[in-house]
């Protein structure tokens, strides 16, 4: 547990760079609500503000640099963008703004994104090639390189070059599930966050595939920080709003690549048919944006309780607890999903209020 000490705005002291949360969990009302649920992240003395990106009002960009302008000591990951939906020396060109604007405490995070809706936008799939290489080209534009002539399979461009006076790492993480990008994230990125409702079982064997890949590339497995991206969903929180966080996400999971997700936790596959061709789910696309209170109740009676247990629920006390077996699972910090910085308060002061001497 890698809890430092530093003057954080809550008065305590105390930052915890093992914990970390979402900005704009789920589908705000308004963009402008990071303001203060960033300024909020760090007076609770989280690590790092994660930043999702969905083609509506969560365009990563824009919220990075908002949320780097309204605080002094937090990290602001993207979790994540996609390297394919923007030109690479605008991804370079945004890495280093928010690299300048916040004193070096961005993280630029990729994924692989929905093959989905990438097909219904006309966007191509990403594929594991394509990730190594423009991880590559970051790494040498940000060492002031002028590259020319590239031709690789992330693309390729006549002229990419930033600034031939830089010479610095740009932090860089990767949102992995299947076991190709998990030994990517290890041999290549500083970070690693692994999907949400990971059975303790897989959130251990991903950890190590991580850990094991970086140790084969020649670099110190401990260099390379894996979060859990856990679900956190105090009984505090209205009973409409847990079932919205907990059955809505996971459903809107399940309808998106529930075939990997059922496939890497070793569930029924049958289950998962059911659950598809039901026909109120099946009517249904974005379970936890536009579901009804009964719609999210019919869900939960098609989804097994086993499939919701990966998730940390209860009174702050049953939340801590299962927060802290995370990083016993081997996790280096627990992203705790699906909830405000203002709902993870007591979980917080709770984590605090219980720490090991």
């Amino acid at each position: 547990m890698n809890t430092a000490t530093a003057n954080d705005a809550s008065g305590t002291g105390q930052v915890h760079d093992e914990l970390a949360c979402y900005l704009l969990a789920g589908q705000p009302k308004s963009s402008h609500d990071i303001v203060a649920e960033a300024a909020e992240a760090e007076r609770l003395g989280l690590g790092t503000a994660y930043i999702s990106e969905r083609f509506n009002k969560k365009e990563a960009a824009a919220l990075s640099g908002a949320a780097g302008a309204v605080t002094e000591r937090i990290t602001i990951a993207t979790g994540a963008t996609n390297h394919n939906t923007r030109h690479p020396m605008v991804t370079a060109g945004y890495a280093r703004t928010m690299q300048s604007l916040t004193g070096g405490r961005f993280v630029l995070g990729l994924g692989r994104g929905v093959p989905r809706m990438q097909d219904i936008y006309g966007i191509p799939r990403v594929t594991t090639a394509q990730l190594e290489d423009f991880v590559g080209l970051m790494r040498r534009l940000f060492r002031g390189e002028a590259i020319v002539g590239h031709n690789g399979p992330a693309g390729s461009w006549p002229v990419l070059h930033l600034d031939a006076t830089l010479d610095e790492h740009l932090p860089m993480g990767i949102v992995a599930f299947g076991p190709n990008t998990l030994k990517l994230g290890g041999r290549l990125f500083d970070q690693v966050v692994l999907h949400t409702f990971f059975t303790d079982e897989t959130t251990a064997r991903a950890v190590a595939t991580v850990k094991r890949a970086a140790e084969e590339a020649g670099r110190d497995p401990d260099s390379v920080k894996v979060w859990s991206c856990f679900a956190t969903v105090g009984e505090h929180v209205p009973a409409d709003q847990r079932l919205m966080k907990l059955v809505g996400r996971l459903g809107t999971y399940l309808e998106g690549y529930g075939d990997l997700l059922v496939r890497t936790n070793g569930w029924d596959p049958e289950v998962l048919r059911r659950y598809k061709a039901d026909p109120v789910i099946s009517g249904i696309r974005g379970l936890d944006i536009v579901g009804t209170p009964e719609q999210l109740a019919h869900a939960a009676t098609l989804i097994p309780s086993e499939w919701l247990e990966p998730a940390a629920t209860g009174t702050p006390a049953q939340c801590v607890a299962a927060v802290r077996n995370q990083l016993a699972l081997g996790c280096d910090g627990v992203i705790m999903h699906g909830a405000t910085p203002a709902e993870l308060a007591p979980i917080v002061a709770e984590y605090r209020r219980s720490a090991p001497a």
